[in-house]
């Protein structure tokens, strides 16, 4: 019994040796301590404490989807523009402007619906991305309303379906286009709203922007232009579309004379020849970013009069919408002093992801303008009468520089005004009402027999079941007419 207690406990022994703590550390060592549970829940409620939670994304409204939380389950509103794309045909000066229609659709889905407003606005919204004065919203933003449409003048119950309400609006002619560029954008904003007569509802709402664009004719001919740089004797002509679209390529054709010079003192011919030339679309923006009446300076001794002029700074930003190097692709003749000459067709265009806007001009000071700029590198080289081929550098080279108007717009489809509209011609429809042959016919003889009775030329005019009139005859119709004629 003591032998197998002893191997009991030989057994045991190891197990009992590796709970033990090692040799040499107190049993109160703080990494044997057993762990305070009150101070590790203290940290995790400071941890909780300190912890920042952030929304779902779907709960986060960005841009203008904010818009949906103003949905009224109980009614909607769309819109159907009529009119075709708002463009102006023509200046500022001469423009009639364009005419827009369309109709507002108010569907209400409940059998009736009270209804206590329902008004729309058109206005022009200005937004200065550079202001006058930083982080002020009346400086950014400035409004001007066109037209105002109220639908309902009073309040009224509607029933369920579909209510159609139109509405037009002819704009002026001298009115700026749509715009946005990195200086100020014009955008034409349309609101409708419609407010139920139940208190506590979300308003019906419907808010568009208008497109709108100007279109210019472009000229019959090409625009011829000629420049001379001195001190050398180099001529260029140059023909070019001085009218331009964002889509499509335009054509410029130079020839370049006086490119060739005699040194009778050398008697050698100097020569300019073209190495490089470059071409550039060139969009300038100009605007005033005025002041509200909160950031408006006001010097002393200055009049309410002219307090009321639009006060601002000016804004100006230059961007390249195009832009290509070419080093060949010319033709040049390089012959005599007399016959020298280089020529040229190249295509100008916008650049593929452009940002651009058309020309344009505003009465407020915005300003958009184009212009196509030439760049020509030119060396000079000189070769002995007769020989051209023995041609020699000087190390003489000039840069030539041209700068050509151009006019940026939209492209005018049929290119007809509102008022300039004809009525539609339909093909086969005579251009009178047509004419009647004269038919010397009795009108009793086309009459059929009706329900058995057999008309009668007498002279009442009665009629009997029998198919007999009463009554004496009377000379027809066209006896008494042959009558008239004879």
């Amino acid at each position: 019994m003591d032998a197998a207690a002893a191997a009991a406990a030989a057994a045991a022994a190891p197990e009992h040796m590796a709970a033990a703590p090692p040799v040499g550390r107190p049993t109160d060592s703080p990494r044997l301590r057993p762990r305070d549970d009150s101070r590790h829940h203290s940290s995790d409620k400071e941890k909780d404490h300190h912890r920042i939670t952030f929304p779902s994304l779907h709960s986060l409204h960005l841009g203008r989807s904010g818009k949906d939380t103003h949905s009224n389950p109980h009614a909607s509103l769309r819109w159907k523009i009529e009119s075709p794309p708002i463009i102006f045909h023509g200046d500022a000066e001469n423009s009639t402007g364009a005419l827009v229609s369309g109709q507002l659709f108010l569907d209400v889905k409940d059998d009736t619906y009270d209804i206590d407003s329902f008004k729309a606005t058109l206005r022009i919204h200005f937004t200065q991305k550079k202001p006058f004065t930083v982080h002020c919203n009346e400086c950014t933003n400035q409004y001007t309303l066109l037209k105002e449409w109220t639908f309902l003048p009073s309040p009224i119950a509607l029933g369920r379906g579909v209510h159609p309400f139109p509405f037009s609006i002819l704009l002026d002619g001298h009115l700026p286009a749509s715009l946005d560029s990195p200086v100020v954008s014009i955008a034409y904003e349309f609101k409708a709203e419609a407010v139920p007569g139940r208190p506590g509802q979300q308003p019906i709402k419907l808010e568009k922007v208008f497109d709108v664009k100007r279109s210019l004719p472009p000229p019959e001919v090409p625009h011829h232009s000629v420049r001379v740089f001195p001190p050398t004797n180099v001529k260029a002509s140059v023909h070019y579309q001085q009218v331009i679209h964002p889509i499509g390529t335009n054509n410029l054709s130079m020839r370049l004379d006086g490119i060739a010079k005699l040194n009778s003192a050398a008697n050698t011919v100097e020569y300019w020849k073209l190495k490089k030339l470059t071409w550039r679309l060139e969009e300038t923006l100009k605007t005033v970013a005025p002041a509200c009446e909160k950031h408006a300076p006001r010097p002393d001794g200055e009049t309410p009069e002219d307090h009321q002029r639009k006060k601002g700074v000016a804004r100006t930003e230059t961007r390249v919408i195009g832009e290509k190097t070419l080093f060949s692709g010319w033709k040049s003749t390089y012959s005599s002093p007399t016959d020298s000459i280089v020529e040229l067709e190249l295509d100008y265009h916008l650049n593929k992801h452009a940002k651009y806007s058309c020309d344009l001009k505003s009465r407020d000071g915005t300003e958009v303008s184009h212009q196509l700029m030439l760049e020509m590198v030119v060396s000079q080289e000189c070769a002995p009468v007769g020989k051209p081929g023995l041609v020699t550098q000087t190390g003489v080279g000039r840069i030539l520089r041209m700068h050509f108007g151009a006019t940026l717009t939209e492209r005018g489809g049929l290119g007809i005004s509102w008022d300039s509209e004809a009525p539609p011609i339909y093909q086969d429809v005579p251009p009178s009402p047509p004419a009647y042959c004269e038919d010397g016919g009795a009108i009793e003889d086309v009459l059929e027999t009706l329900d058995g009775a057999r008309p009668t030329a007498g002279g009442s005019g009665m009629w009997t079941p029998t198919g007999r009139s009463s009554g004496h005859v009377t000379p027809s119709r066209r006896s008494s007419n042959e009558g008239h004629r004879s």
